[in-house]
């Protein structure tokens, strides 16, 4: 009887345990390498995503630059107006007949 249950015990882990065993390695190894290509195309993707964003800042930096004024330009702008401003406020703070 002891013979039986071995050879009973034997046949079941070659004709079942092992293919179920094997299936379940390579279900597991297929998986992890569709992970991976995912993974290296998202990185990929990313990648390009993320160059064509730097692209597009630095031709919008360059775009301002080339067609913003000019810091100096502001400044001065802001000095006649300035200058402009003082004048007007000097007018309205002299008295009525010494305007005329």
């Amino acid at each position: 009887m002891k013979g039986s249950w071995s050879i009973d015990l034997i046949w079941w882990i070659t004709a079942f345990e092992l293919p179920a065993m094997a299936s379940l390695f390579w279900m597991i190894w297929k998986n992890r390498q569709d992970f991976d290509d995912t993974l290296s195309d998202l990185r990929e993707h990313t990648d390009n995503g993320l160059g064509n964003s730097r692209e597009s800042l630095s031709a919008y930096k360059l775009e301002v630059a080339q067609n913003y004024a000019s810091i100096t330009y502001m400044k001065d702008v802001e000095r006649r107006l300035t200058g402009h401003l003082v004048r007007i406020e000097n007018k309205l703070d002299l008295p009525v007949r010494e305007r005329n």
